[in-house]
């Protein structure tokens, strides 16, 4: 079973209970066939009673969960919230705060933030599909404004990013990555381009400095940036993630920014792929490892 669509009716018609949820977990864990974990046997029986989501090795006899191994290990809450909240960081494009969510399925908010820097943490681009084509790439704060600081001043507070869009033939937005940076030299703005430019791209520029050091690897042009003239691609996406930032009612700290950069480009690159968003994001979080508190917050 494959959930698609945006209907919230259907939603929560398909999804009525935590049982309908583990259900939903097996078939997309074990959708391959079951493996055993702890001999690797590819036998399992499925259970009676109440835990007929569950599988038993046919060799040990370890029983396994739905959730186990995954990033819905040990959710607390219950799966039915887990599944609402997964649906509403994939589908809207309305900022959430996880004070928003706690009140919302009266759950704490520490509860709340945890449950969804793992979905952002399943929301991260593998880098495995770097891009091609026509790329333009620029650099920006977000965090407001700070008196006395224009430009790229290196000592204001307000947080580092650098982005990068490729274009369609016809200069149509096709996927958008960013991430933080701490200045603006060759080393920190090549970030970008290690993790998600191809080397074959047709690279776009402004005429920053900065970039004359990936000149020697990549085919880079750089033009001075005349606004409304040029680049209006990149910046069309850059002022909407600011928007979108803006309108989480919480503070993001520096340590967590790729966080929500990553959510905010997942949904941007899926635009057109709406009505399996849902269950493709639930697949992702299937195959990651379960991570812990302590691990969650190194990690971003």
């Amino acid at each position: 079973m494959e959930f698609t669509g945006l209907s919230l009716i259907k939603f929560t018609e398909t999804f009525k209970t935590d049982e309908d949820c583990k259900k939903y977990l097996g078939q997309r864990k074990w959708s391959e066939g079951f493996k055993c974990k702890k001999c690797n046997h590819e036998k399992a029986t499925v259970l009676k009673g109440k835990r007929t989501a569950h599988r038993m090795c046919t060799l040990c006899k370890r029983e396994e969960s739905p959730s186990s191994g995954t990033l819905f290990h040990r959710v607390r809450f219950g799966l039915r919230k887990a599944f609402f909240i997964v649906y509403e960081m994939s589908t809207s494009s309305k900022g959430l705060s996880s004070i928003q969510i706690a009140n919302r399925y009266g759950i704490s908010q520490k509860t709340a933030w945890y449950f969804m820097q793992k979905v952002r943490l399943a929301m991260e681009s593998s880098g495995n599909h770097p891009m091609k084509g026509k790329v333009q790439v620029d650099e920006f704060t977000v965090g407001g404004k700070e008196k006395g600081k224009k430009g790229r001043s290196y000592d204001a507070k307000k947080k580092k990013i650098v982005g990068a869009v490729e274009l369609t033939d016809d200069n149509k937005i096709k996927r958008f990555y960013a991430l933080p940076i701490d200045n603006y030299s060759g080393k920190e703005l090549e970030t970008i381009f290690k993790a998600h430019i191809d080397i074959g791209a047709k690279v776009e520029t402004d005429g920053w400095k900065g970039y004359n050091k990936m000149k020697k690897k990549y085919d880079i042009k750089s033009t001075k940036s005349l606004p409304g003239i040029n680049f209006n691609e990149i910046h069309t996406v850059i002022q909407n993630l600011k928007s979108w930032l803006r309108a989480i009612p919480t503070h993001i700290s520096k340590e967590h920014i790729k966080a929500y950069l990553n959510e905010f480009s997942y949904r941007l690159n899926r635009s057109i792929h709406k009505e399996t968003i849902f269950d493709g994001l639930i697949g992702r979080m299937v195959e990651h490892p379960p991570v812990n508190y302590g691990k969650l917050k190194l990690c971003n």
